[in-house]
C-alpha cells in the first residue's frame, strides 16, 4: 500500500485512530483487564466492546486538543454500534476507507470515487469464490461481504492451517489484494483500498497540517506511513510481524491497558510534534 501525498498544510492537528484491538477491545481481547472498564458497544443486548475509564477520559481530552477521527474496517451499520466519549467526531472513515461519513452521513461522491479507483486488483467476485473454496472446511465458519467492497471471513484460528493462510495470503496478493488475519476474522481487502487514502481526504478538507495515526493490523500500515506520528499497540498482526517505521512509537501494555497507553502516546505526541515545527 502506497502513502498518499500530503496536502497544503493547515492550522489542525487530526488524529486518525483505529478502534478495535487499538482503541476498543472485545472481552475476548481486553487481556488481563486490571484497571475499571466502561462499555462502548452493546450488541444483540449484550456488552460487546470496552474501554478502560482512565482511556474514555483520555479520549475527551483528544477530542478538545485535535480532530478526531475513528477509523475502522467496520461496515457503517457496525460501526453505529460503538458510542464513544464525548461529542460525535465530525468525520469517521468505515469500510477501511471506502465510506467518510460526514455528520453520520455518507460522502456518497467519495465512495463513488473509491469505487472507480478499485482497478488493477482482481473484482469482488473472484476475491469472494476463492474464500468460498474452503466453505466446508472446519475453521472457515462464515463468510461476509463488506459494503460491497471486500470479503471476509469468520474463522477459527485453531483450526485453520498456516500452509492455507500461507496459500491464500499469496494467491490474494498475485491479484491486488491484501490479507489480514485479525482475532476470529479474516479480512480479503482490495490492495487500492485504503484507510490513509480517506486520511488524506479529511486532512484536506480540515486543513491538517499534523496528522497522527494508529493501528494494529497490515490494513494499518498505509495510515501508519502517511502519519507524521504513528503509534501501535505492543500486540496484534503488526507487532507479530515485527513492523515498524522511522519513530514508531509503540505501547509497553497489551490489550485494554495497551489502548488506554495508545491514547497517552497520542496526546503527548500532538504538542511535541507542533513544537519541533515551532
Amino acid at each position: 500500500m502506497t502513502a498518499p501525498d500530503r496536502d497544503v498544510p493547515g492550522s489542525t492537528t487530526l488524529v486518525v485512530c483505529d478502534l478495535d484491538r487499538t482503541l476498543i477491545y472485545s472481552a475476548a481481547a481486553m487481556g488481563a483487564a486490571l484497571q475499571p472498564v466502561s462499555c462502548v458497544e452493546r450488541y444483540r443486548g449484550a456488552d460487546a466492546s470496552f474501554m478502560t475509564v482512565a482511556a474514555v477520559e483520555l479520549l475527551r481530552t483528544l477530542q478538545q486538543r485535535c480532530e478526531f477521527v475513528p477509523t475502522t474496517t467496520r461496515t457503517r451499520e457496525q460501526y453505529a454500534r460503538i458510542t464513544l466519549a464525548g461529542p460525535p467526531p465530525r468525520y469517521a472513515i468505515v469500510a477501511n476507507g471506502g465510506q467518510i461519513m460526514d455528520h453520520g452521513v455518507a460522502d456518497g461522491e467519495w465512495h463513488r470515487g473509491v469505487l472507480d479507483r478499485l482497478t488493477g486488483c482482481a473484482p469482488l467476485d473472484e476475491a469472494r469464490d476463492r474464500l468460498h473454496v474452503h466453505g466446508h472446511d472446519p475453521w472457515l465458519l462464515r463468510e461476509l461481504v463488506a459494503e460491497d467492497l471486500f470479503c471476509y471471513a469468520i474463522v477459527d484460528r485453531h483450526l485453520l492451517p498456516p500452509e492455507v493462510l500461507a496459500e491464500l495470503q499469496e494467491w490474494y496478493a498475485g491479484r491486488g489484494w491484501v490479507l489480514s488475519l485479525q482475532g476470529r476474522k479474516l479480512y480479503c481487502v482490495p490492495r487500492p483500498l485504503t484507510k490513509s487514502a480517506a486520511a488524506a481526504e479529511v486532512a484536506r478538507r480540515t486543513g491538517a497540517d499534523v496528522v497522527l495515526a494508529a493501528g494494529d493490523s497490515l490494513l494499518d500500515t498505509d495510515l501508519l506511513e502517511y502519519a507524521d506520528v504513528a503509534v501501535r499497540p505492543a500486540h496484534g498482526e503488526l507487532a507479530l510481524l515485527g513492523w515498524t517505521r522511522p519513530g514508531l512509537l509503540v505501547t509497553a501494555a497489551t490489550g485494554v491497558a495497551g489502548g488506554e497507553e495508545v491514547l497517552r502516546l497520542l496526546l503527548a505526541a500532538a504538542p511535541d510534534y507542533l513544537s519541533a515545527r515551532a
